[in-house]
């Protein structure tokens, strides 16, 4: 994997300077693309069924947003300018874009949201806004100009269909070309504009709120909670009020609810599960030959695996997440299935049969697929 695309930067220096403190600029960040797409191939990607897209224009001051999948013949409407289409999640459907993103792994897998490609001619921009979360904003093809601002006003535009912001003050101003990338930390004003037609790769991390995790944490314990006993009341009397809520009737549910509890074995267990979910519109598909376990295992020995662009795996000292699941897997398997986690293949070798075992799971699933060799 080659170096994290810091510039002269160690990613222990970026990490300690600038990660969530301050923006940075980093001249020629990334020079080598393997994949260079045109506008008709981002076109493409956001027709597609299984692919978030927007388009966004700006008409008259206003500003419109249509979501995708979008038909050819949309896009043959566009003006020249004041336009921007984005393609969420391309590292689900592109190898390259998949081997950028994971660049960037001197920041945990579990930050790591996608790679989202944005193109605009001259002109385009989604206008002046801010993000929750930390991105890297990297150029590609043409030129872009941003100015950014570090202000404390960051009251948007009522009823626009974007997060736009209704003051925008900037404080620096860069133009980025081709290769160049900016980093900005969380809730850092910021407005790029197409000086030329090109695109904007952005790295993006994720950064839920409490609310987020509360509700998704209730929802985790809702399947996984056992409650002993039922109410009773035998020593009930005669209500002056039957319609005021007792007094004993609120205190003993009140003391059954006392009967739900966790604590940082299954908060480990629900931050695995759930930050390894896949979003509502990504599917698997399974081998369309399935080869069978012998099969299979040969095949290891001499192509390796790679997991699908669309798995996400973690894990932690007990466990193994893959897209929102535990991995049942024998502990002596572990170490390997810990190297193919963190570096998202493995290479030909025979493995113990613990190890295939587990492999040939994810690989019936269509979370992973045998590698190149």
């Amino acid at each position: 994997m080659p170096n994290p695309p810091l510039g002269n930067l160690t990613a222990e220096q970026f990490l300690a300077d600038y990660w969530q403190k301050k923006p940075l600029l980093i001249r020629q960040a990334v020079t080598q693309f393997d994949w260079l797409p045109e506008l008709p191939d981002l076109l493409a990607l956001a027709g597609q069924e299984d692919v978030e897209s927007r388009l966004i224009e700006q008409k008259q001051g206003r500003w419109t947003c249509e979501s995708g999948p979008f038909r050819p013949s949309r896009f043959k409407k566009l003006a020249e300018a004041d336009w921007t289409v984005l393609v969420q999640n391309v590292n689900h459907h592109i190898p390259f874009a998949a081997q950028l993103l994971y660049r960037f792994d001197f920041i945990p897998h579990v930050r790591l949201d996608d790679l989202m490609i944005s193109y605009a001619p001259a002109g385009g921009g989604v206008g002046p806004h801010f993000d929750s979360y930390d991105v890297f904003l990297l150029q590609v093809g043409g030129k872009k100009r941003w100015r950014i601002s570090s202000q404390t006003d960051l009251t948007l535009v009522e009823d626009a269909p974007l997060k736009v912001l209704q003051h925008f003050e900037h404080e620096l101003e860069w133009v980025l070309e081709h290769g160049d990338m900016l980093y900005l930390p969380p809730r850092y004003a910021h407005e790029g504009v197409a000086l030329e037609p090109g695109q904007t790769w952005s790295v993006g991390f994720r950064a839920p709120t409490a609310q987020e995790l509360g509700g998704a944490f209730l929802d985790f314990l809702r399947d996984r909670i056992e409650l002993d006993g039922i109410y009773t009341d035998p020593g009930l009397t005669l209500p002056a009020d039957p319609a005021r809520l007792p007094a004993d009737f609120v205190r003993q549910v009140a003391g059954m609810l006392q009967g739900i509890s966790w604590d940082e074995t299954i908060v480990r267990d629900f931050v695995g599960r759930y930050f390894s979910e896949p979003k509502a519109h990504v599917f698997y598909d399974g081998p369309d030959d399935e080869l069978s376990e012998a099969k299979f295992a040969r095949a290891v020995a001499k192509q390796g695996v790679a997991l699908d662009l669309k798995s996400v795996m973690l894990f932690d000292d007990d466990h193994v997440y893959i897209n929102g699941d535990t991995l049942e897997a024998d502990q002596a398997a572990h170490a390997v299935l810990q190297q193919l986690a963190n570096q998202r293949k493995l290479p030909p070798a025979k493995y113990e049969e613990s190890v295939l075992d587990a492999l040939y799971e994810c690989y019936n699933y269509g979370y992973l697929q045998l590698g190149a060799g």
